[in-house]
């Protein structure tokens, strides 16, 4: 195929941009608006105080206003700890606590003096007729939770120094890292064939070896005594010495390894053509990455994108947590009291005659939990949900965003007819912009499908966690069901959704059209995408692996986390390069008015289309 057909197709599958989902890109504008009036709303609300320094029992933070000596909280016994809304009308019931008066409820009859320096200020009791405590099994714990934070705040700097610390000192292993992704990158354009050759023959030639040992291991068996018992009789032993003794093991390896050759050597002989392709894909995206240099430090900015998304939740859902207000409750000694377990306002409570009735003597405006009465502080838990969905659709959004900019970059290099004189200039930021323009709303749409089954999935194993102790079977298999699937389902959603972010950048049509094409182009090429997808992960693992062991001698193992990051990084460009290019090319073979010929053939005749 000539130039002019190549250059004509293009123009007829690269059409004019138009908007796509623009109900959902509404809809995605909408939530995050709702999103930072919650952020500002929870700002207004909560108290991170909360969160760092105890309150005692009248709602008062320890060590702080009021409070200013006593910055340790004193501590009920957990596990006996009852709430003083339970204790109204209760009183000292039996005859091993003697009764003293009808204060015990509400005052622990516990000294100043064993209480020291702690934030609540019990009354002392006079014990003249009573041995015995009402409440007892109180426990006193010294550290308090700011100290805690403060412990765990500098622990977490002094990890953070370290890991700078060992990042400068080893930046020559990072820089090598950074250097020979991209070197490995480049030059799978000449080495991919000679790389996956190698190595297939190397796994036979390594099974072949692994046969011969099993079957010389065998052979020496067969004249040892007690060899021949079945392992379903020796049972189940934490030495597998005694597994390695039996015959029966060492033919359950033979067998496995000889069926495992076989498999490989009948797929060389069947799918060998396919394995062509898959290589010519893997070199040609080498090809389209040294002219698209700018590509390979794009996800900087995904990272970027992903730190803002976690911090903005991270810091609205401490501020959710710590937005209830301190309810009060009346508590009365007197069973009879109307007015006991009401609300009340402690500033204005001596004002008024509760505490002055006859039904009442004795009733105090006490602390009870932290709440609130209105719609805002009723519905805490639904919002806590919703900022955590919108966070999963944000990751999601930045995640579809990079995959669609990369898709659009890339494809704008396979339809040019003279590489690279007819690639567009800035061809990462071009695309970049008609994402941002046309195709909000159909990413914002595969992103929040992905982000509900994510949800899905937390709450599942939120109820896995609150059911880990439960005897009833039934509702534990139906949860590890449910799991199993989701799970499923959920890479399958990220799959498609990769692919039909690769069909949105190239001819911009709507989410729903594009992931409904792209399903029916890889069913059309199932077996091109299998081994497309198993030859392009075993070089990229192999590259992974080649760049983290190289600064693997480094003093600090932060820097090898960092080399497979970037190298990860890099790679993850590299692989979203190929898929597009494999649609591409698929979408191309299969056109009605182009040959059916093989792809590496096209590939080989004509490198420019």
């Amino acid at each position: 195929m000539d130039h002019e057909k190549c250059e004509a197709y293009a123009e007829e599958n690269w059409p004019k941009k138009s908007c796509t989902d623009v109900l959902c890109c509404l809809i995605f504008i909408i939530v995050i608006l709702a999103y930072i009036a919650l952020g500002i709303v929870a700002w207004l609300h909560g108290d991170p105080r909360k969160v760092l320094h105890p309150t005692d029992s009248y709602g008062r933070f320890c060590g702080q206003k009021g409070t200013p000596n006593k910055p340790i909280l004193f501590y009920f016994n957990i596990l006996k700890c009852a709430n003083p809304a339970v204790l109204i009308n209760l009183q000292c019931p039996t005859t091993q606590v003697r009764t003293v008066n009808n204060q015990c409820l509400l005052k622990a009859l516990i000294s100043h003096a064993n209480v020291k320096y702690n934030c609540l200020s019990f009354a002392t009791h006079q014990e003249s007729n009573a041995t015995q405590t009402c409440v007892g099994d109180f426990h006193i714990f010294r550290p308090n939770l700011l100290m805690c934070v403060c412990v765990c705040v500098c622990v977490c700097v002094c990890v953070c120094v370290c890991v700078c610390v060992c990042v400068c000192v080893s930046y020559r292993g990072l820089l090598i890292s950074l250097v020979v992704s991209l070197v490995f990158i480049l030059l799978l354009r000449f080495t991919a064939r000679l790389l996956l050759w190698f190595t297939i023959i190397a796994v036979i030639f390594l099974l072949a070896y692994g046969m011969w040992y099993c079957s010389m291991e065998l052979s020496q068996l067969r004249e040892t005594p007690g060899s021949d018992v079945a392992i379903v009789d020796v049972g189940l032993h934490t030495d597998l010495q005694v597994y390695l003794q039996l015959r029966q093991t060492w033919i359950i390896f033979l067998v496995s390894l000889g069926l495992t050759e076989v498999s490989i050597l009948v797929m060389l002989i069947f799918l060998r053509r396919r394995v062509q392709v898959a290589i010519a894909l893997l070199r040609e995206a080498s090809r389209a990455m040294s002219y698209i240099m700018s590509t390979l430090f794009y996800p900087v900015v995904t990272f970027f994108l992903l730190a803002v998304c976690i911090s903005y939740w991270a810091v609205t859902a401490v501020f959710l947590a710590s937005s209830n207000e301190a309810v009060y409750k009346v508590m009365s000694p007197e069973a009879n009291c109307p007015y006991a377990n009401k609300t009340c306002n402690p500033e204005t409570f001596n004002r008024t005659n509760i505490s002055k009735t006859a039904s009442c003597l004795g009733s105090q405006c006490t602390f009870a939990f932290y709440g609130g009465e209105t719609p805002y502080h009723r519905y805490l838990f639904i919002l806590q949900l919703f900022n955590l969905l919108v966070f999963l659709w944000l990751v999601n959004f930045s995640l579809a965003l990079e995959q669609c900019t990369l898709a659009g970059a890339f494809a704008s290099y396979y339809w040019a007819k003279r590489k690279p004189q007819d690639i567009p200039p800035c061809p990462l930021f071009s695309s970049f912009s008609r994402a941002i323009r046309y195709h909000t709303g159909s990413l914002a749409f595969g992103a929040l499908i992905l982000s509900v089954v994510q949800l899905v999935r937390i709450i599942l194993e939120y109820l896995d966690q609150k059911l880990r102790g439960s005897n009833n079977m039934v509702s534990r298999f139906i949860l590890c069901c449910l799991k199993c699937c989701f799970w499923c389902l959920e890479r399958f959603i990220r799959y498609m959704n990769r692919n039909a972010y690769i069909m949105v950048a190239i001819y911009g049509k709507n989410f729903c059209t594009s992931a409904q094409e792209a399903f029916f182009l890889l069913m059309r090429n199932v077996v091109r995408v299998a081994v497309l997808d198993r030859v392009t992960d075993f070089l990229l693992f192999l590259g992974k692996v080649l760049i983290a062991g190289g600064v693997g001698k480094s003093p600090c193992q932060q820097s090898l986390i960092c080399s497979y990051l970037i190298a990860h990084g890099f790679f993850s460009v590299y692989a979203m390069c190929v898929d597009t290019l494999f649609l591409c090319f698929c979408k191309y073979t299969t056109a009605p008015t182009t040959e059916k010929a093989n792809l590496a053939e096209k590939l080989q005749q004509n490198p420019s289309c």
